[in-house]
């Protein structure tokens, strides 16, 4: 049993890693419940309390990191609210439309759209747009980190 519930893991963690490109898949807690799958599987021998307090910590964190770092970008650039939400609705929608390149484009776009419905003009709304997209951008790669160490700290428990 152990053999399969360590495997399971493995295999679950990398789907979730890929899923952490999706924007609206909860990667974070899939990897907990992975985690807490395999330690019922066992029977809760092998991840400890602290490393449990550790997941939850990063799962919560892989889950704000997208709207501070897309709110942090748009900033930088003089961009607005709508200006993220519009980054946000199109990487939604570029999940969608036109794959893999709508996760790049579409939430460009549709921090473009959010800055001009902001009422900024369209110089402004492009620096906004290219802020909220680049915040997004290093959000899911903090994500991804993220969502890497999670893993590799569940494997050096279970292995």
């Amino acid at each position: 049993m152990n053999a399969f519930a360590d495997w399971l893991f493995v295999g679950v963690w990398l789907v979730a890693l890929w899923a952490t490109f999706i924007p609206v898949v909860p990667a974070g807690f899939i990897i907990l419940g992975a985690a807490l799958l395999h330690e019922l599987l066992v029977g809760f021998r092998e991840i400890g309390l602290p490393l449990w307090v550790a997941l939850a910590v990063l799962t919560v964190l892989s889950s704000l990191i997208d709207n501070i770092a897309g709110a942090i970008g748009a900033r930088r650039f003089g961009g607005s609210r709508q200006g993220v939400w519009g980054a946000f609705i199109g990487g939604i929608v570029g999940v969608f439309v036109y794959p893999p390149w709508g996760l790049f484009l579409m939430p460009l776009l549709g921090a473009y759209l959010g800055e001009l419905l902001a009422g900024r003009t369209a110089a402004a709304a492009l620096r906004g747009a290219w802020g909220a997209v680049w915040g997004l951008l290093g959000g899911l790669a903090g994500k991804f980190l993220i969502h890497l160490v999670m893993g590799v700290l569940v494997l050096m428990a279970i292995f």
